[in-house]
């Protein structure tokens, strides 16, 4: 390992045993991964209202209660495949790396009726060949800070970086129209995870919540050009989060008592996007949900290399190099599934996802065929894997259907052990993308971690074609 790798170590011993003792928070168990555990407000409410103002949080309520700082050590090892359909242009990829967290979520009531979010986490990084220090190992992610006013009971106006979700599935969510290229240093794959820890929008947003209803305006200009550069440093990424002025309304009113659909409209770069949210309990262990979006759009393809030569990422006329473009039209994205809460703390999630604008069968082997015999090098090979980093950063599928299922055992075996899974299945090739975790809370103040996956398929299919196998995470998390 690297100076770094050392250095790293040696501030998590002083970190993790030696900080300033402050009032402990205990990680409660329950449904979702720990990443959801970390603010409870959102997870607290029907899955098919608008959450209240994110920033709300009882007066009563003790300044412990709404501050969670923690340390984290994560190392990861991978495992590269050597035989790829199509090369991959870093020849020589990291085959470990290690990351020391320092997180911080907090609340805090300022003056009457006005709250203040913030939400932090700085990552050191170190990992084979990457010097020290340089912005590349030093990133800080400012994920939320905003101000929250309640001028009357039940309307909220909220100024700042904002997480705004919507949309009650897990795997993929057609209606959080503001998760698109926020993401920025992740640990896991597990989409659920990822949709708590990405970066916030610059926005304006009012909320109003009546008895039966609820009605959210959030507006969030333009302050820089995109960004398709790796992040890093202190900047804030504003590329990455408000590249272009958008627009949400969405409302929701309840139908009877346990039915409240929530429609959306979206506004992006002179596009529009309607959705819908739906879900109903059934008995007493089933919750059945379907999230919907549609608009006009290009598909994956035509998207990614559009976005790429108007930023210089590829070159001009790259959109050759993949002949499946059916221009601008109507395009919609479904997920449809529901959730089984079985006994011994167990709860399972099972969900289609259908994306339009993703890869069908012919796709697929238009990109093989593109890149094959073609050296790690080439501009085609580029291109070809600019496509995929696109539909990551975009938080999109790159299949057009796929079927996911999660499952979350809380106190599984032993008391104080969660165990997350999950497995993520293009339709049309068989191929997986497979994840299994586990969290072990020594005390109110230490849990340690470890995590493995592996990307599942034959060399010509959408998981087997990455260059990375598998790889396992070992983590120790310290909450102060």
């Amino acid at each position: 390992m690297s100076r770094f790798s050392l250095i790293c170590l040696l501030l998590a011993g002083l970190l993790l045993g030696s900080a300033a003792r402050a009032p402990a928070v205990e990680t409660p168990k329950g449904s979702g991964t720990a990443a959801q555990r970390e603010d409870q407000d959102l997870d607290r409410l029907p899955v098919a209202a608008p959450p209240p103002s994110s920033a709300d949080v009882s007066p009563s309520a003790s300044g412990a209660a709404n501050r969670q700082v923690y340390a984290e050590d994560a190392l990861i090892v991978s495992g590269r495949r050597g035989d790829l359909a199509v090369p991959f242009p870093n020849a020589v990829a990291p085959s470990w790396e290690e990351r020391l967290l320092a997180d911080v979520r907090a609340k805090r009531s300022v003056a009457d009726r006005l709250r203040l979010a913030f939400s932090d986490r700085l990552n050191l990084r170190a990992e084979r060949d990457l010097s020290f220090p340089s912005r590349q190992n030093v990133v800080n992610e400012f994920r939320e800070g905003f101000l929250s006013w309640e001028p009357m009971d039940g309307f909220y106006i909220d100024a700042g970086r904002i997480n705004l979700k919507s949309g009650a599935a897990l795997g993929f969510n057609p209606t959080d129209f503001f998760k698109t290229r926020a993401v920025i240093e992740p640990l896991s794959v597990d989409p659920s995870v990822l949709r708590e820890d990405r970066l916030g929008t610059f926005m304006l947003q009012a909320q109003t919540i009546g008895r039966g209803s609820a009605l959210t305006v959030a507006f969030a200009p333009w302050l820089a050009r995109p960004e398709h550069a790796a992040p890093s440093g202190f900047d804030g990424s504003p590329g990455r989060t408000n590249a272009h002025t958008r627009l949400l309304i969405k409302g929701s009113i309840e139908l009877s008592g346990d039915f409240s659909p929530e429609l959306l409209f979206y506004r992006e770069g002179g596009q529009n996007k309607f959705g819908a949210n739906l879900s109903e309990t059934i008995g007493q262990r089933v919750v059945a949900y379907a999230e919907w979006a549609g608009g006009k759009r290009f598909n994956l393809a035509e998207a990614a290399l559009s976005y790429g030569e108007e930023n210089g990422a590829v070159p001009s006329g790259s959109k050759g190099i993949l002949p499946d473009g059916s221009g601008l039209r109507w395009r919609n994205d479904l997920s449809i599934g529901a959730s089984y809460t079985a006994g011994r703390k167990m709860t399972f999630n099972l969900e289609y996802h259908f994306h339009q604008a993703g890869f069908s069968g012919r796709n697929w082997s238009n990109w093989f065929r593109a890149g094959q015999n073609q050296p790690a090098a080439s501009v085609a090979v580029g291109e070809l894997w600019f496509v995929r980093a696109y539909a990551q950063d975009e938080e999109e599928p790159m299949a057009r259907q796929a079927v996911f299922l999660r499952m979350d055992w809380v106190d599984a075996f032993v008391s104080d052990l969660e165990i997350t899974g999950l497995v993520n299945t293009d339709v049309y090739d068989g191929s997986s993308l497979v994840q299994l975790g586990g969290d072990y809370y020594l005390s109110s103040e230490w849990t340690v971690g470890m995590q493995a996956s592996a990307n599942l398929g034959s060399k010509r299919s959408d998981f087997g074609s990455l260059p990375q196998a598998a790889g396992i995470l070992f983590k120790i998390r310290r909450y102060f």
